[in-house]
């Protein structure tokens, strides 16, 4: 078996060799991974995160820890090692100073450093990081996972050597050896920055946005969505013609971001969502976190099995932000059951089009593709039944999905309600055809189910046991009873109740205390939230209800009614969103299948974006040209 295992993939998990230190480097080849559950993925030595196993940032975070002492901070993307300027002592918490070098500085790597590759063909969105045990004058070994997944040959003591060469002016280069993948550098720590590359801090007035305005040349007047499409036909419904604005917005109105705005939401969208699943992982591991988020007892059991089962993947969700040259923070992550996909995705681009709008590009240009994808790598193998209500926004919402999901080669069924739905002769639950229901999207948010827990079940854990709960020959199923059912498979997953939960915000701000991209958020209000200015959420709610905005002298700004009263609460700090031309403009990015997919904007005159808050054209332009 060995002897085969260097010629062909080894089993997850399998050692492929030893580095320095004598570091375990192992296979992560996922088609053979029999982990129990999500939690065992996580790699931890002496209590202290390590990364997923096994990817290519574990082993160069397990590789300094175990031989330096140190760690660097958690990263989304291989690829951002190459930004990080410190690293964390673990025994007393000090900073070590880092420094990045460019392939083909003069500064050559060193046994230690970490090798940085970008984004893009062998290493597309992640990039990829491997530790350098060697370097010699035409080569470079390094150690690495999640590459090749092949035991060493006998005798070697490195993943790959990598060919290297300096040139006349004595720039070290290495060979990428993979086709359009490219190598960023070598990162080292050291306080020498001579030969280092300079990444400064972006430009603050780069994260404002601006406002424009096409001619007006009649456009306004004329059909511009094809009313064949079903989601457009519906979407022209819900609008009451062809327009993005309401009657109150200019429809020649739109908005636009540099290139250097547009990386950072990037960044954000990709390192927020791993925190969220990180602080998601440690909520659901400790019960005293867990009580705060008001679920029902009997629920939790569900909740840690869904977020244990491996095949329950969150394809999509919407954050929602600040930004300005203020900063860029986020208010909450939408992850259960979010909007505004359509309007990004194709919406927008086909206004541009038709109103002539030709500089810079869509920014949810791609937004569609990565949804595509993200379908056709979900693991669905029936029909698909999207599971919506009468809500004209959620019929267009769940025909753009639809679309995405049928290109992706999936079987889809459109179900409204779920008074069509019946009990089949085993106790499964099928459509009006006599077909089983086995995956499910569903445009209702989770707590809408929660809802009907609490209003028609008892809490005794006994009888919220599907089955049990309702007599079948009286009672058709309920929502309830489909998104419960063990047997189906629900999108987005029961466990993504724990990222969308206001009550998650506090938790952040705990484990990532002072994080650029987020904002103070306690459960009770303090000194410091109220002479800064506060926010009051409900821990669950939609659409901008029940929001209470205060200002640093208690001032009341805005308020909103709602039905989530009676919720408990979170107090944020106040940071307000940029106003322009008299309207209030919040930036939503979305994160497909866990990485940035897109962004679109959002404008209300009021302080609170709501349901009822247009969605504008988004525009992304050069640095140079946002001025202009």
């Amino acid at each position: 078996m060995a002897s085969l295992d260097k010629h062909h993939k080894a089993p997850f998990g399998r050692v492929l060799g030893l580095g320095p230190g004598r570091v375990e480097v192992y296979s992560s080849d996922y088609d053979t991974a029999d982990l129990p559950n999500r939690h065992a993925f996580r790699s931890m030595i002496d209590d202290v995160y390590m990364g997923y196993k096994w990817q290519c940032v574990e082993l160069a975070r397990r590789w300094l820890y175990i031989n330096k002492g140190y760690v660097f901070e958690d990263v989304a993307m291989a690829y951002d090692i190459f930004r990080l300027r410190d690293v964390t002592v673990v025994a007393d918490g000090s900073k070590l100073p880092l420094q990045s070098f460019p392939n083909g500085a003069k500064r050559p790597p060193e046994p230690g450093c970490l090798l940085i590759w970008n984004e893009g063909g062998e290493f597309n969105v992640t990039g990829h990081v491997a530790v350098v045990t060697e370097v010699f004058a035409d080569r470079v070994h390094c150690i690495e996972q999640n590459v090749e997944d092949k035991v060493w040959p006998d005798g070697i003591n490195y993943s790959r050597a990598l060919s290297a060469r300096t040139d006349d002016e004595g720039r070290y280069w290495i060979d990428c050896t993979f086709e359009n993948s490219g190598i960023l550098g070598w990162v080292i720590q050291t306080a020498d920055a001579t030969f280092a590359e300079t990444i400064p801090e972006p430009d603050r007035g780069l994260f404002n946005i601006h406002r424009r305005a096409i001619a007006n040349l009649g456009q306004a007047a004329k059909p511009w969505l094809n009313p064949a499409n079903p989601d457009e036909a519906a979407y022209i419904t819900m609008m009451g013609g062809h327009r993005m604005s309401s009657a109150a917005s200019d429809p020649y109105a739109y908005f636009r971001i540099s290139e250097t705005a547009r990386n950072e939401i990037k960044r954000a969208t990709n390192e927020l969502h791993a925190m969220f699943m990180h602080a998601t992982d440690r909520v659901l591991q400790d019960d005293a976190l867990l009580a705060a988020f008001n679920l029902p007892p009997a629920l939790v059991g569900r909740i840690r099995q869904s977020w244990d089962n491996r095949r329950n993947q969150m394809i999509a969700g919407r954050f929602d932000f600040s930004l300005s040259e203020r900063g860029l923070k986020v208010f909450e992550y939408n992850c259960d059951s979010s909007s505004c996909y359509m309007e990004a995705g194709k919406v927008q681009g086909l206004w541009a089009d038709h109103f002539g709008v030709t500089e810079g590009r869509d920014c949810g240009e791609k937004l569609f593709s990565q949804l595509k994808d993200a379908w056709a790598g979900s693991g669905v193998d029936a029909t698909l039944h999207i599971l919506h209500d009468t809500d004209p926004e959620e019929i267009y919402h769940a025909q753009f999905m639809k679309s995405a999901m049928e290109a992706a080669g999936l079987t889809c069924k459109l179900v409204t309600g779920v008074s069509s739905l019946r009990w089949g002769v085993g106790g499964q639950i099928i459509d009006a055809d006599g077909e089983e229901i086995k995956w499910v999207w569903k445009t209702w948010a989770w707590e809408t189910a929660l809802d009907q827990i609490r209003d028609q079940i008892s809490e005794d854990d006994e009888n919220l046991r599907l089955g049990k709960t309702i007599d079948r020959a009286t009672t058709p199923p309920r929502l309830v009873d489909v998104l419960l059912r063990p047997d189906v498979m629900v999108f987005e997953p029961l466990w993504t109740l724990i990222p969308s939960n206001k009550a998650m915000l506090p938790i952040l701000w705990s484990i990532f205390p002072n994080h650029p991209y987020l904002l103070n958020t306690l459960y009770t209000l303090s000194d410091e939230l109220k002479h800064k200015g506060y926010v009051v959420k409900p821990i669950v709610g939609r659409c901008g209800e029940n929001i209470r905005i205060v200002d640093d002298v208690n001032h009341l700004i805005s308020q909103t009614d709602g039905q989530f009263d009676d919720q408990q609460r979170v107090y944020q700090e106040l940071f307000p969103l940029p106003r322009l031309s008299g309207l209030n403009v919040q930036i939503c990015t979305f994160s497909v299948a866990a990485r940035y997919g897109g962004a679109c904007l959002r404008a209300d005159p009021s302080a609170v974006i709501t349901a009822d808050s247009d969605i504008l054209p988004l525009r992304i332009v050069s640095d140079e040209n946002l001025e202009t």
